[in-house]
């Protein structure tokens, strides 16, 4: 896991040593990219997760009409909603253009889950002055913090 945090970014009112803690406390409308109906996908489980913890979860996939109840959309930039995190689960080389739409929609934190690393968009994303979480799951990272009585 790696997080960039830009200069100057204060992301909470009492910075902590736990930036991933800070993001799950302070942020809570997350637009979940590839997020899939199918209930055996990563996304549906994490977002299905996220959703009972409280956060607001917008599905964005062209090839869903409704996820969790929410209604999903084609792109970031059609969520009528304010996006605070872009929660990626789509393929590396597909990432470049989901940072350049987080960018786009002014969204504060992107974050690729497991697996997903992409050192020039974390850099550009990071330059925008987004946060950037790689290569972790939020669903893990919450719960970790859930058990340690942290959230």
């Amino acid at each position: 896991m790696r997080v960039l945090v830009p200069e100057g970014a204060n992301i909470s009112t009492k910075p902590s040593a736990d930036p991933i803690l800070d993001i799950l406390k302070n942020y809570k409308t997350i637009a979940v990219v590839g997020l899939s109906s199918d209930a055996a996908r990563p996304s549906h489980g994490v977002a299905e997760y996220l959703q009972s913890a409280g956060y607001r979860i917008i599905p964005v996939n062209p090839n869903e009409k409704e996820v969790l109840g929410e209604k999903s959309y084609a792109r970031l930039e059609e969520v009528p909603k304010k996006i605070e995190i872009v929660d990626v689960f789509r393929r590396v080389e597909e990432v470049p253009a989901v940072v350049d739409s987080g960018i786009r929609v002014g969204a504060k934190v992107v974050w690729m889950q497991l697996g997903i690393e992409n050192e020039k968009a974390a850099e550009k994303a990071r330059a925008a002055g987004m946060i950037v979480v790689e290569d972790a799951c939020m669903f893990v990272e919450h719960k970790k913090r859930k058990r340690a009585g942290m959230i």
